[in-house]
């Protein structure tokens, strides 16, 4: 990823109303440096939630991985079985 908006600190702070309407109106993301180095990002609460939800999938995903791997499944029949419990479930719970 190619980061156009790299700004010191000192930029940041004189221009943060300019900087965020930014972010929020044009999905357009910031890297904040202090002393030259990167320390923050500043970027849109959709950007945020959209990386937040991927990297969430992504841990799922690793950990079915390592659950296969350890034999650790059961048939699709008894999974189907459990899913259809929990719905009636969570139906059960919020007729009440």
């Amino acid at each position: 990823m190619k980061l156009k908006n790299i700004k010191p600190v000192s930029y940041f702070k004189a221009h943060a109303s300019e900087i965020l309407k930014n972010v929020s109106d044009n999905q357009e993301t910031y890297v904040i440096t202090q002393n030259g180095e990167a320390k923050a990002v500043v970027q849109s609460i959709e950007d945020f939630e959209i990386t937040q939800n991927t990297l969430n999938m992504l841990k799922l995903l690793s950990q079915r991985e390592q659950e296969i791997k350890e034999g650790k499944t059961i048939p699709a029949k008894e999974a189907f079985k459990q899913i259809r419990n929990n719905i009636d479930q969570f139906r059960e719970q919020n007729e009440k």
